[in-house]
């Protein structure tokens, strides 16, 4: 049973969403104030963080940037409808994934699976490295080096460098990524990959020419490149 740490402080709306996840296999817990979900990660006790980001006292992003700091937990934020720059100051700060507000206790709970399915690698899954160029990835210990080192990457981040991972030196669309590092195909003017892609390209680096180790073609997609 996954362990679920839902702050918000409708608490209305938590209490819908925290009976509804119950029933759907969650165990749940609640809270009001955003210093929960920053003791949560520090003591590793839940297994994943639905975080709203208007909030009292501390606000969703700055929680995020503070969780960051201590512990790559899997965190979803919920956002006002149409707020872009939420959104992306969020995923650039290591967010997996969004839901605008007001959201249906489903979307919530099937974008919940999404994650949980990626960051959690499933008994008797392969564990084979997968070797791109400096990059080894090891799927079954959801680890990766970089250059021999160790590369420190979100859930959400491993999912899609895994991705161009396998696909090395070959061109991905950005539909083939989200189907599958995300488990959902993309809808119009979703940016997530491309906030996320930046990310990865920063701990990545540039190589000798100056150039990105993840090229793109406008409007198709990605390729990591491996010399």
């Amino acid at each position: 049973m996954s362990k679920v740490l839902l702050i918000d402080d409708d608490v209305e709306l938590t209490m819908l969403l925290q009976e509804y996840l119950t029933e759907e296999g969650y165990d749940v817990a609640t809270d009001t104030d955003g210093r929960a979900a920053i003791a949560a990660a520090a003591a590793n006790t839940v297994d994943i963080i639905v975080l709203d980001i208007m909030m009292p006292r501390m606000n969703g992003i700055e929680v995020l940037q503070r969780i960051r700091k201590l512990s790559e937990i899997p965190v979803l934020m919920l956002t006002a409808r149409g707020d872009d720059i939420d959104r992306i100051s969020g995923l650039n700060l290591g967010a997996d994934d969004y839901v605008p507000k007001p959201c249906s206790p489903g979307e919530l709970a099937a974008r919940l699976r999404a994650i949980l399915r990626r960051t959690h690698q499933p008994a008797g899954a392969s564990i084979d490295a997968v070797k791109a160029g400096q990059l080894v990835i090891h799927p079954g210990k959801r680890s990766a080096e970089w250059c021999g080192e160790p590369l420190e990457l979100t859930g959400t981040e491993f999912g899609l460098l895994e991705v161009l991972a396998r696909n090395a030196g070959q061109l991905v669309s950005k539909q083939d990524i989200s189907k599958q590092a995300f488990g959902k195909p993309l809808t119009p003017f979703d940016r997530r990959i491309d906030v996320h892609i930046s990310s990865v390209r920063q701990k990545l680096g540039l190589r000798k020419d100056g150039q990105s180790w993840i090229q793109s073609v406008r409007g198709l997609g990605y390729q990591l490149l491996v010399d």
